[in-house]
């Protein structure tokens, strides 16, 4: 007895020690790749003051750069919010011929490297492209323009909003749907009344995640942009532009403007996921088919 008291107290000081070493290790890691980063951002930008930071702010091609970005995002995210929704009601509520092939193709931007997605848009909307000589012809530009922009943008995205419904859809089932059906619903008030409620918290986590993305895309926009200053250029690629002219200060000022995207992107992220893992948690817990509280 007296033995396996030192023993066991052994075990639970190693299980500590490990624990918090753990811990150091995680925080450690953060803080070198993600703090440290971030703090040299707007060290870097209020170098010189921050009068010169608000300088660089307010140039009209910085203006021009959050414009272009705002509106990419604008378009790009709710076309992804739609095919989301659909690729989701499709994935977890019918059965047909391709299915495995759809899921595959919805996970196909995190496979591909998004330059080359730039590069096959630029293979069929090009001036040398498949379909370049007849959007000429029709005095049509997708390639080195907004369209460009936003198809590029909608392919590294297209995963973000389905990715986050069909698993909760899945885990949901088609129980409530199915009996709003029998008393008499319509489709569409099914889905309005009763689908679209239950995913409420999902839908907006992959659209929020989806518009970060959106707005900080660099490798497939700037194959198809042209780098036109003020004209194509989105807030990524005025940051290139602005670091490879060796203006620095302003660089890390536009830089700063990211990391508060990203930095308010965090915190509703996680505040959506405290809302959405409380809600998703306990309806697994009782089993899909228990009816759902109202928060």
């Amino acid at each position: 007895m007296s033995a396996a008291l030192p023993l066991t107290l052994t075990r639970a000081r190693w299980r500590r020690l490990t624990r918090v070493a753990l811990v150091l290790l995680a925080v450690g890691f953060v803080a070198l790749f993600l703090l440290l980063p971030l703090a040299v951002v707007f060290t870097e930008a209020l170098r010189q003051g921050l009068a010169a930071c608000l300088a660089a702010l307010a140039q009209p091609d910085t203006w021009a750069a959050l414009r272009l970005s705002l509106a990419v995002a604008a378009i790009a995210v709710p076309l992804n919010l739609a095919f989301g929704l659909a690729a989701a009601w499709a994935m977890t509520r019918h059965r047909f011929p391709g299915k495995t092939l759809l899921g595959a193709l919805i996970d196909l931007p995190f496979s591909v490297s998004p330059v080359v997605s730039g590069l096959v848009y630029v293979l069929l909307f090009g001036a040398q492209g498949w379909f370049g000589p007849w959007l000429a012809a029709h005095d049509l530009k997708i390639i080195f323009a907004l369209p460009g922009l936003v198809l590029a943008t909608v392919f590294v995205t297209l995963p973000f909003v389905a990715r986050e419904l069909i698993p909760l859809m899945e885990a949901q089932g088609s129980e409530e749907e199915e009996a709003a059906l029998t008393l008499g619903a319509s489709g569409w008030q099914t889905f309005l009344r009763v689908t679209l409620p239950n995913v409420r918290w999902a839908l907006l986590y992959g659209v929020l995640l989806c518009t970060a993305r959106a707005l900080g895309e660099f490798g497939a926009v700037s194959v198809v942009s042209g780098h036109v200053r003020g004209l194509t250029n989105t807030l990524p690629l005025h940051i290139e532009a602005l670091y490879n002219e060796y203006d620095y200060v302003g660089a890390f000022a536009v830089a700063t403007l990211l990391a508060g995207f990203g930095l308010v992107t965090l915190v509703l992220k996680a505040l959506l996921e405290r809302r959405y893992g409380t809600e998703l948690a306990p309806r697994a817990a009782r089993g899909a088919t228990a009816p759902r509280t109202s928060p």
